[in-house]
């Protein structure tokens, strides 16, 4: 689950650091540049582990900062693909699960990876539960939650393209008619609370997640989750 990255990077070590011992700084300056960080294909940084080497200093004609070459190891967080790891259901709705490691929280068990057969409760914490030999085995967040990598993706920073602007926007000057704004109603307030409530909507979509984990909880895929689920199941 956790692995260690060789990683050479040119850093600027700003001028009010240069009090500090040089390897402090540089170590701080790594961790405000890389903690908390997806890098693609290697994962989630998780911690600087160690300083390998620092190379000379040099300074850019008319900065006062030093850069560096500095080669370092991170702690990764970086599952491989069949390795079952324990979570915390965060949500469940009719996709299916979302899970939590508390320090990575997009893990998700769409409906097809569920076991077999299973349904949407539908109660407050809208809790999945699987039915085998007659009995009912709910996935409601008490315990923890094992399940299976299917895979890991690593998806690309969107880019909001800005819309054209209708026709009507850009005209230029044309100004309306008097005698058809005298004559203009004022508009119902009811079409304008629902534009709001659907522009709130829009707005309220799920953050972009640089690193998405697909779990699974059907060990067999024939519906089978020996061993997988909440560990009270077993």
């Amino acid at each position: 689950m956790f692995c260690l990255s060789l990683i050479e990077h040119t850093l600027r070590l700003p001028p009010h650091l240069l009090d500090l011992p040089l390897h402090v700084a540089i170590r701080g300056e790594l961790e405000a540049l890389f903690l908390d960080k997806v890098i693609a294909n290697l994962g989630l940084c998780v911690s600087v582990y160690d300083i390998q080497e620092i190379g000379k200093g040099f300074i850019f004609p008319g900065d006062g900062a030093s850069t560096y070459t500095v080669l370092f190891r991170l702690i990764m967080f970086c599952p491989f693909v069949g390795e079952v790891i324990a979570a915390k259901l965060k949500e469940s709705d009719a996709n299916g699960l979302r899970l939590s490691l508390g320090f990575f929280e997009d893990i998700y068990v769409p409906v097809h990876l569920m076991p077999n057969p299973s349904h949407l409760k539908a109660d407050p914490v809208n809790s999945w539960v699987w039915e085998y030999e007659g009995q009912s085995f709910p996935i409601d967040g008490t315990d923890e939650i094992r399940f299976q990598v299917q895979s890991i993706k690593y998806p690309s920073i969107p880019v909001e393209e800005e819309k054209p602007a209708s026709p009507s926007s850009v005209e230029q000057g044309k100004q309306p008619n008097p005698s058809s704004v005298e004559k203009a109603k004022p508009p119902n307030r009811l079409p304008v609370e629902q534009e709001k409530q659907s522009n709130m909507k829009e707005k309220q979509t799920k953050p972009f997640a640089p690193m998405v984990i697909t779990g699974s909880l059907d060990a067999s895929g024939e519906g089978d989750p020996t061993g997988l689920g909440p560990i009270s199941w077993w």
